[in-house]
């Protein structure tokens, strides 16, 4: 994974939460925990889009933990049996980014983090249910229902 891609994200997700109206240590934070926690469920969301195209954005050091060699092909590293081994790391980095995301946005009054917590509330809940699938092959794509995401929406957006 390229640590750019991450800064990326961030950069954004500072944008974005002074477009919310919030500025400061708390929206910083929240832009490096949110983004960092919709980043890496990303990678772990697309993990079989990207290999598709070439590419692989699990953290070498993870890789290297399970024991899987990075230099191999993207397809070779997704059909190695300790994927998920290096998924692991990289679940457990994303609950945490999204638990300190969550943290900051308690202490912010909620009409400023309404579209966070809802970017937030979907994507954890694509993390869970990839989590729950496994990366084991085959995988198939995690898509939540349209009514699942209009009762996050409806549930932050009201409140």
């Amino acid at each position: 994974m390229t640590r750019s891609r991450i800064r990326r994200a961030s950069a954004v997700g500072r944008l974005s939460v002074r477009v919310f109206g919030m500025d400061g240590k708390p929206g910083t934070g929240l832009a490096h925990h949110l983004g960092r926690a919709l980043q890496l469920t990303n990678i772990l969301r697309d993990l079989d889009e990207d290999a598709a195209v070439g590419r692989l954005y699990l953290p070498r050091e993870a890789l290297a933990a399970a024991g899987i060699d990075d230099a191999l092909d993207p397809a070779a590293v997704l059909a190695n049996p300790a994927l998920e081994r290096a998924c692991a790391p990289v679940v457990t980095a994303a609950r945490d980014h999204f638990t300190s995301a969550d943290a900051i946005m308690a202490q912010t009054p909620r009409r400023v983090v309404r579209a966070p917590r809802i970017m937030g509330a979907v994507y954890r809940l694509i993390l869970e249910h990839t989590a729950a699938r496994g990366f084991a092959a085959p995988r198939p794509r995690i898509r939540l229902s349209r009514a699942r995401i209009l009762w996050v929406i409806v549930r932050y957006a009201l409140v």
